[in-house]
Formats: C-alpha cells, sequence, structure tokens
C-alpha cells in the first residue's frame, strides 16, 4: 500500500482529496500543527514558523501532495496578512525541501498546489499557457516564489508537478458559498466592469488532475488546473441566478465600493484573463464538467 502525505489536508480540497485517495486503496497522512486534532488519518506535526517536521511523516511517504497555504480571500490583505500568505505556501515547501535533502526517504513524486495568480490580477484579451512569464504583482510574485520551491525539489531528482489551478467551485464552501449568498437573495449582481474572466474548475475536476499527477508519471513541471470553458464574472453570476430563479437585474457593483472595503484584494475580483488548459488536457486528462452550467447545476443540487 501506497504512501500519501498530505499538507493542507483539512481545506477545500484536501479533505475530499484524501479522502479518493483511501478509497482507491492509498493510505492516508496528513501534517498539521494540531496533529492531534484529526483523528481520521494519521497525522504528523509541522510548524513552518519553528522548523518543526516530525521525520516520521517524510520516512513513511511515497508522494507528497503540498497543499498548505493561508486562504487568500479570508482577511484583508495589510502588509502582515500578505507576509502570513507567502510563508504559509513558501516556508512551509522550504521546510519540506530541506526534509527531503537531509532525510532518508523514497518519495517518488512531490505534487504542488500553485494558482493562476502566476499570471496576475489583469484583464487582457491574452489566453495565458504554462510558458508565459509571472506577473510582477503581489500574486504573480506570491505564485513565483512558491513554484520555486517545488522546482527545488526537483533538483533532488523527485518528479515535480506544479498546478495553476483556478477558483475551485464546491457546493458549500469557498468561493461559490460566497457567491450565492447574494444570488439567493436575489440581489446578485456582476463585479466591476463583469467583463474580467474568471477561469474556474469543479472540485472533482482539481480532485481528479491530483490523482492523474500522482500516478502519471509522465507528468512534470506546472500545468494550469482550469475548466475549457471561459467564462466572465458575468456570466458566471448571471447562470448561478438562472439556476436558482433568482432574478439577475442589480447594478453591477463599483469598483471603487469594492477597493474601498477590501484594498488590494478587490483587484483579485476585478480583474482576470483566460487561460489555458490545452496542456493538461494534452496529458491525458478528461473534464467531467468542462461546461460552466453543467458544473454549477451539479453543485446547487448537492447538501
Amino acid at each position: 500500500m501506497k504512501t500519501v502525505l498530505i499538507t493542507g489536508g483539512t481545506g477545500l480540497i484536501g479533505r475530499q482529496l484524501a479522502n479518493q485517495l483511501r478509497a482507491k486503496g492509498y493510505r492516508v497522512t496528513l501534517l498539521s500543527r494540531t496533529p492531534k486534532a484529526h483523528a481520521e488519518f494519521t497525522t504528523y506535526g509541522w510548524n513552518h514558523d519553528t522548523g518543526l517536521l516530525d521525520p516520521k511523516a517524510i520516512a513513511e511517504a511515497d508522494y507528497i501532495i503540498h497543499l498548505a497555504g493561508a486562504n487568500l480571500g479570508e482577511k484583508r490583505w495589510t502588509p502582515k496578512r500578505q507576509q502570513e500568505i507567502v510563508d504559509s505556501r513558501v516556508r512551509s515547501g522550504e521546510l519540506l525541501y530541506h526534509a527531503l535533502k537531509t532525510e532518508p526517504h523514497h518519495v517518488k513524486a512531490f505534487i504542488s498546489a500553485s494558482a493562476i495568480g502566476y499570471y496576475g490580477a489583469q484583464t487582457t484579451e491574452t489566453i495565458f499557457t504554462e510558458t508565459d512569464p509571472p506577473a510582477t504583482d503581489f500574486l504573480g510574485t506570491t505564485c513565483r516564489k512558491w513554484e520555486q520551491v517545488g522546482e527545488q525539489i526537483a533538483t533532488l531528482g523527485i518528479r515535480t508537478v506544479l498546478l495553476r489551478t483556478g477558483v475551485v467551485l464546491a457546493p458549500n464552501e469557498g468561493a461559490l458559498a460566497k457567491l450565492r449568498i447574494p444570488v439567493a437573495l436575489g440581489i446578485g449582481s456582476a463585479l466591476g466592469s463583469g467583463n474580467q474572466y474568471v477561469p474556474w474548475i469543479h472540485h472533482d475536476d482539481i480532485c481528479g488532475m491530483y490523482l492523474k499527477a500522482l500516478e502519471d508519471a509522465t507528468m512534470h513541471g506546472a500545468y494550469n488546473a482550469v475548466a475549457p470553458t471561459h467564462t466572465t464574472n458575468y456570466e458566471l453570476t448571471k447562470t448561478l441566478a438562472h439556476l436558482l430563479h433568482k432574478p439577475f437585474w442589480f447594478p453591477r457593483v463599483p469598483a471603487f465600493a469594492l477597493r474601498l472595503l477590501l484594498g488590494n484584494m478587490a483587484n483579485m475580483l476585478l480583474e482576470g484573463s483566460r487561460v489555458s488548459c490545452q496542456k493538461i488536457s494534452d496529458a491525458g486528462y478528461h473534464f467531467q464538467f468542462p461546461q460552466l452550467e453543467t458544473a454549477l447545476r451539479d453543485l446547487v443540487t448537492k447538501k
């Protein structure tokens, strides 16, 4: 039985992925700051602030899936919060790199989250591919530092895959849950111009991509983890309103109001370009939910 070690295993993607891996016959272990709080899976302690990492976690692992990272939309982006966002991704990855470099192990692959923020918070006519350079704004810089840790791990001879994830749509949490509240109240509206693209992915597909990246030894490097359908903020909100049988007539939320409320975080909502999933499709991944309406219809009917 192969062992998969997951960081960030209690998050939106981590919980579902851990259960799917176990159902497929893998042994799943977790890394957590509070290991005693997770009785469902064997959990080892770690803390990137103190440099703690239980060596048993690395010694037992055949694969590592690195999902740890502070939630981008949880708090206002103060300088302190921005540093927390970077450190939670980069320093935790550096801790894994140091352990893999110095401790005995038999890890075959390292699969890490990244994000489409790599291309920056900008609305352009470009359809971004994995060969495009990183942006120089906060999101682009953060994702570049995040991926550099994976590149370091690759130098150890470990197959490394980086999944640049779009907006994950899940039934009762995350971006869709926040969007659903005003739409369900009949006051849903587009943000800013509404013309910014929202590269999205159904939560079943992002988990499916992690499973493929883990099992397909030909995959390495960066892949955009987004659905093939290019969707604007206006189209996303209107489609959700249609499926919930709610009106969609409220004026767009002004950009200045969002910037006043959210500060720099607002750019993440007000800007967005198209992102190509051609590379992962060419690698043989078959989408379960390639179309927005089908994906949303599935999600809004789930409890």
